[in-house]
């Protein structure tokens, strides 16, 4: 059995689901602030309760590995932890970023993109800054995760260079003033958060290649203060590296 529950709890939109392979058995989610402490072990017992799928029946555990906030990802890995090392089972880490990039790629206006599509999911840090990744319209990731700070520049050689932008996640709105006319044409911008369901695919990839964090010493990527002495200089370096071996 390729079952695999997933927890996602990186923003104040709490969810778990239980995959089959790459397809979702059942699902939860709760929008209320502050809640995954309270909330997260019963909507993980009622899932696999609908699914009839016991601990002991999983194949792993998946949760969101930031970035995010400090309580929620700690309470979604502590969880986790608890349940895989009771079961005996793996631990899967996905990135936040990974997750919202999947959600993007369900949607019509994805699937229907070039092949050059690009897609930018980015997690709102503070003031002007995100946490941001480049991903393929396969879901590969093109670059690491990085802090930037947003400025008119920030992605002009991609615009320049793909058909279609796909911005995405909670820190996309701050990107979508800034973007120069002549590009706007190219460019959707998909209001999103993380959801469990959205790991699935990521999730079974890394089950069927064995890709399982250590769990005893797992810890997330919280968002931490970021402040940038030249943000224009680390923006390039990061989205950029060929100019800088």
């Amino acid at each position: 059995m390729n079952r695999i529950l997933l927890i996602e709890t990186a923003t104040d939109v709490c969810s778990v689901a239980i995959a089959d392979g790459e397809q979702i058995v059942s699902a939860e989610h709760i929008s209320e602030a502050k809640s995954q402490a309270s909330r997260l072990a019963p909507m993980i017992l009622d899932i696999m309760d609908r699914a009839d799928t016991p601990a002991d029946r999983l194949a792993a555990v998946a949760v969101s590995s930031g970035p995010g906030s400090y309580t929620g990802l700690r309470v979604g890995v502590s969880t986790a932890k608890g349940i895989c090392f009771g079961a005996g089972i793996p631990l899967i880490g996905i990135e936040t970023l990974t997750i919202i990039a999947f959600g993007a790629m369900k949607t019509d206006e994805v699937k229907n993109s070039p092949e050059d599509t690009l897609i930018i999911p980015m997690t709102d840090a503070r003031r002007m800054e995100v946490y941001t990744a480049l991903y393929d319209a396969a879901g590969r990731r093109l670059t690491d995760t990085a802090a930037i700070v947003l400025t008119p520049e920030t992605f002009i050689e991609e615009l320049e260079c793909h058909s279609r932008i796909v911005f995405t996640g909670d820190g996309a709105a701050k990107y979508e003033p800034m973007i120069p006319s002549k590009y706007r044409g190219k460019c959707i911008f998909i209001p999103s958060h993380p959801e469990a369901e959205n790991m699935a695919v990521p999730a079974f990839r890394a089950l069927q290649e064995k890709r399982f964090e250590d769990t005893a010493y797992f810890e997330p990527f919280y968002l931490k203060e970021f402040i940038a002495a030249d943000p224009s200089r680390k923006l390039e370096a990061v989205l950029h590296p060929d100019r800088h071996l």
